[in-house]
């Protein structure tokens, strides 16, 4: 009887692994060029900042500065000691504190005041107001300030530190406003409605709730405020006309004298005490507030 032959087995086919390429990547030497221009530009654009700060720091350690970035041939406080004076310093210094700080905390309470009905209430025109907020930015300063300056006539409002800071305030309230509102609505609503539940107003609950929960973003408004009006030149200029009562940014001209002739070390050394008051606060604000907002943990769920 023949042998019958036992059908072979057939092993289940396993797919080859899928072998990988190792040609080079064609993209690669175009992503490392586009890096290198793009470190490049940042570098330049880096040095445009870097150099002018150097020759402030520069020129004024320098007796016999210039416009040219060098070091100085004898390193001298002499441009320090020459414009450290009540007059030329410190009382411009100290209205140019009083208008930024009145400028930010008046901005500061408004935009606090009109963001919580928009943040909270959702009602049908709450996005054309907020574009016409948004409008309210895009308007030049400088077309402003003819039927300004009448209307301060008008209100016998002209030469006075309160009036400056009012005006001031109401051009940074458009951006703090819509600042404000993004911080606000940040602040869970639950914990209103849970401080409602409990009794509290609305007021209540903006000024125990809301406001220790959005520090941070009103520092952030407040710094905002503070750095556009330290800096303003233009709105002071003409609208203080008393050269006890003008701020630090006006009285800068006075190192400018007749004649193209420019006193420039005093100049650097004056630039430098100009800018530490808006570091000092910087940094003062930014150990205060804290890194973010602290709302981890405030709403179980």
């Amino acid at each position: 009887m023949a042998d019958v032959a036992a059908p072979a087995r057939r092993t289940p086919a396993v797919p080859a692994p899928a072998r990988r390429s190792h040609r080079p990547s064609m993209a690669a030497p175009g992503q490392r060029l586009t890096r290198m221009l793009a470190n490049l530009v940042l570098v330049v654009v880096g040095l445009c900042f870097l150099l002018p700060l150097g020759w402030i720091v520069l020129a004024s350690l320098d007796a016999r500065a210039t416009l040219v970035v060098d070091l100085p041939d004898e390193v001298t406080f002499a441009n320090f000691t020459a414009v450290m004076t009540p007059e030329q310093t410190w009382v411009p210094l100290w209205n140019a504190f009083v208008l930024s700080a009145g400028a930010g905390l008046v901005t500061v309470l408004a935009a606090v005041l009109a963001a919580y009905p928009l943040s909270r209430y959702r009602m049908r025109f709450n996005k054309p107001f907020m574009y016409a907020v948004l409008f309210g930015t895009c308007l030049p300063i400088t077309a402003m300030m003819v039927p300004v300056y009448s209307l301060f006539v008008r209100l016998n409002l002209l030469d006075s530190l309160p009036g400056t800071i009012f005006f001031m305030a109401a051009t940074s309230l458009p951006m703090a406003l819509w600042m404000t509102k993004n911080f606000m609505d940040s602040v869970p609503l639950s914990l209103e409605e849970a401080a409602w539940t409990d009794g509290a107003s609305a007021m209540t609950t903006l000024r125990r709730i809301v406001l220790p929960l959005m520090r941070p973003g009103l520092a952030v408004v407040f710094i905002f405020v503070f750095i556009q009006a330290w800096g303003n030149f233009f709105v002071p200029f003409v609208l203080l006309l008393s050269p006890e009562k003008q701020p630090a940014a006006v009285s800068i001209f006075a190192f400018f004298g007749q004649y193209g002739s420019v006193a420039y070390g005093q100049l650097a050394a004056y630039s430098m005490l100009y800018s530490l008051p808006v570091i000092g606060l910087y940094v003062l604000v930014s150990r205060i507030s804290g890194s973010g907002f602290s709302l981890a943990g405030a709403v179980k769920g």
